[in-house]
């Protein structure tokens, strides 16, 4: 829980960096959608049409976006903790070196969601009536300035579910455990572009930064064994001498 919370706060740190580059997120966001036109890579357009023309599928993504991101990984890093203890380790510090290079991403290419781009629903806005959350992203009414509105690239969103996904794969009991794990991640990925919150390389940007996590956690778990060794090393021969120079005393008295 105390990663989750640093990890939030260094997201809502990123949000003032960013603040008033409003004109460089839309920028970067008209860049986009110009590659995925040429493409024809953009499924997002199609996806946001469905989800704001159907209440229920809309509101049904909408709670999806709003809760899941917050819910499911705490309880993933709770069993781990809990029942996987010995890959614990490993898989926290996975979503922690992911999570760090996306909050990179938000501050060097600040990026405005579709939502926010002419052409397109916010569907989070337009059903904002049957949640709890307010017209602007998805924090709760009234708490709308705290979340980052120009964090569209990479999705943290699918590169968290990514990692649920691949952790319960990876370490869960049971064929049909294993087998519904994929399906969480392509749902979320589905979620963040029909409500307008992501584009399609938003979301290929999340699960890179989230295999770049995968790939530099063992050097981060050895580099702090090391650090840690070290430390240990240093106490010990300060303890040592401590203990000499006492004995040292004694013997002259």
């Amino acid at each position: 829980m105390l990663l989750i919370v640093v990890l939030y706060e260094a997201y809502s740190l990123s949000r003032l960096v960013v603040r008033g580059d409003a004109d460089a997120a839309m920028r970067n966001a008209e860049r986009i959608l110009h590659v995925e036109a040429l493409s024809h890579l953009d499924p997002e357009r199609v996806l946001n049409r469905v989800v704001s023309n159907h209440v229920l599928i809309g509101v049904v993504c909408d709670y999806a976006y709003a809760t899941l991101h917050y819910v499911v990984t705490p309880l993933v890093l709770f069993w781990l903790w809990r029942r996987r203890p010995e890959r614990y380790r490993g898989a926290r510090t996975t979503l922690a070196v992911a999570t760090v290079v996306s909050l990179a991403g938000f501050m060097l290419f600040p990026t405005a969601p579709p939502r926010m781009v002419a052409g397109f629903t916010d569907t989070m806005a337009h059903f904002a009536s049957w949640g709890w959350w307010g017209g602007g992203a998805s924090a709760p009414r009234g708490m709308e300035h705290m979340t980052n509105e120009y964090a569209a690239m990479p999705s943290l969103h699918v590169g968290w579910a990514a990692w649920c996904g691949w952790q319960v794969w990876r370490h869960g009991r049971g064929r049909v455990v294993r087998g519904l794990a994929p399906a969480y991640p392509l749902f979320v990925i589905v979620v963040v572009l029909g409500t307008g919150n992501h584009y399609l390389a938003d979301v290929v940007a999340g699960l890179a930064v989230m295999g770049l996590g995968a790939l530099a956690s063992p050097w981060v778990v050895r580099g702090l064994d090391g650090l840690r060794g070290g430390v240990a090393m240093r106490r010990a021969g300060s303890d040592s001498a401590v203990a000499a120079i006492d004995s040292g005393h004694k013997d002259t008295a």
